[in-house]
């Protein structure tokens, strides 16, 4: 399907293994739209160079091995989180870009005109703590560089009397 059939989509960004949580979130919100959508993946361990008229991506990777290997939507992945969509009747399609994430999200969702991006909250723990102190969150970034609204799937909430994930000591 070509970016302009996506046009009105809702735009979901997702990572493998909070997928899942974030789709069934952005369903519901397609299903009420009357719209399909569009699951992006975009991996920024590849540098974008040029973009055709189409929309189409030509891009490099980081690690000189992987030369050959254009970015792919995870096939497993997408086998998971199209029960989901077609449960609810909800055309479902997958773009793999790459990129800084929120940029890449944004502009995307721009081009097809989406009404919406939904992303998962920040993954728990050391690991995602890390991430996020070098790389900054995807959902801050997003709704403080572009026009649309940002749906903040919460993937770990933590009650209040736990401490946030940041609050950690390393």
């Amino acid at each position: 399907m070509s970016d302009s059939q996506l046009h009105g989509y809702v735009v979901a960004g997702v990572v493998p293994g909070s997928g899942e949580a974030v789709v069934a979130r952005a369903v519901e919100f397609a299903a009420r739209f009357g719209t399909g959508l569009v699951c992006v993946i975009v991996e920024p361990d590849r540098v974008a160079f040029t973009e055709g008229i189409d929309g189409t991506v030509l891009s490099y990777p980081l690690e000189s091995d992987e030369l050959d290997a254009p970015p792919v939507f995870d096939a497993e992945l997408e086998a998971l989180l199209r029960p989901i969509a077609e449960a609810r009747g909800v055309p479902l399609a997958t773009r793999a870009l790459t990129g800084e994430p929120a940029h890449c999200l944004g502009r995307f969702a721009d081009r097809i005109g989406a009404p919406m991006i939904v992303v998962g909250s920040r993954e728990a723990g050391l690991r995602g703590s890390l991430r996020e102190f070098f790389a900054g969150s995807v959902a801050l970034h997003l709704t403080h560089r572009q026009q649309l609204p940002v749906v903040v799937v919460p993937l770990s909430p933590v009650t209040r009397s736990e401490r946030l994930p940041w609050e950690h000591e390393l």
